[in-house]
């Protein structure tokens, strides 16, 4: 950057902070309701929650009453909501087969908030995790190795159920190479044209991810291990790149960065470089880290939730999956309200 600009005291870079109004006139970034996507977890039963200890204040819902919240979230304008199931152990086996299940409980809950809500975005995880008896997200070998062309193919199977459902936006998050091209193929072939793909490019093996895995119930059956030959190593941005290109040119509508604070240089990075629709997700132990600090008194909750998210668009992303989406819309309406 050129920066050509008068001296001392010329030039006082504090005579524009001083007040509110000046403020707001040069605030280079604006977050609203609608840079917002919402997690939510769902799970077997009738008018049933629970609770995640690992994450306070984010529940699981039965159907039912996921609706309720579906509600409040509409009347907030939360545009869309990311779903993940929970999948009882008994339905789990190692090749999956509840993920493409019509009747599933990712399906039904899909079929369930389009017909209440139609303007609603739905967007759903495509992967094996919450299949899996070993908590990986595809086919393993004898050796334990992710066998990437037949995960594709059940990820395919999966994506196409989620479609004719009535998702209106599927989330690969698997990593496998070369799915995003056979699920836009198949989608295209049974006429979901206008199905959009928002993949999960840039999934890096982070220790960020522990509280979702209680939350979806696979921490268990992952039983301390790892997923490091298929996710991304941290030490690395140009690989992130290529894995963004690549999706792009396979037909990913848009892309995401995972986890979020950790890596705002990748979304910088990506946003930049390829000029392409970038999301990121502030992921379960980030929203773990400012819970605990939260609820000890150390942060004050609404201006760290706040800034955390500001620190999002700063860094270029269109928008954010966080679980304080819903918090941070209703301090959002409020403040509109002043």
């Amino acid at each position: 950057m050129n920066i050509i600009t008068s001296a001392f005291p010329q030039r006082r870079m504090r005579r524009m902070r001083k007040h509110d109004f000046s403020r707001r006139l040069m605030a280079e970034n604006t977050l609203s309701v609608n840079d917002l996507i919402y997690p939510m977890f769902v799970l077997e039963g009738n008018n049933r929650t629970e609770t995640i200890a690992s994450m306070p204040g984010v529940e699981r819902y039965s159907i039912d009453l996921l609706l309720k919240e579906a509600q409040e979230l509409v009347e907030l304008g939360i545009p869309l909501i990311a779903l993940f199931p929970v999948t009882p152990s008994e339905k789990k086996t190692l090749l999956a087969e509840e993920a493409y299940n019509a009747d599933a409980l990712a399906q039904r809950a899909v079929r369930a908030l389009k017909e209440a809500f139609p303007d609603l975005g739905v967007m759903t995880d495509v992967a094996l995790d919450p299949f899996t008896t070993h908590g990986q997200d595809g086919i393993i070998d004898e050796d334990g190795y992710i066998l990437n062309d037949i995960t594709t193919e059940i990820l395919v199977k999966q994506a196409l159920s989620h479609a004719e459902a009535g998702a209106d936006i599927i989330a690969p998050s698997d990593m496998m190479d070369g799915r995003i091209g056979a699920i836009r193929q198949a989608l295209e072939e049974a006429g979901h044209v206008n199905t959009q793909i928002m993949a999960y490019s840039a999934k890096y093996s982070s220790n960020y991810y522990g509280p979702f895995r209680d939350a979806v119930g696979s921490a268990g059956n992952l039983k301390g291990g790892n997923k490091h030959s298929y996710q991304m190593d941290p030490a690395n941005s140009d690989e992130a790149l290529h894995e963004v290109a690549l999706d792009i040119q396979e037909g990913a509508d848009m892309v995401m960065v995972k986890p979020g604070m950790p890596y705002l240089d990748i979304v910088t990075r990506v946003k930049t470089e390829l000029a392409v629709p970038t999301f990121a997700y502030q992921v379960s132990g980030e929203y773990a880290m400012h819970m605990a600090a939260i609820e000890n008194g150390w942060l004050a909750e609404k201006a760290i939730v706040m800034e955390s998210l500001m620190c999002f668009k700063r860094a270029g992303a269109n928008g954010v999956l966080t679980y304080f989406a819903k918090r941070a819309a209703q301090w959002l309406k409020e403040d509109q309200a002043k």
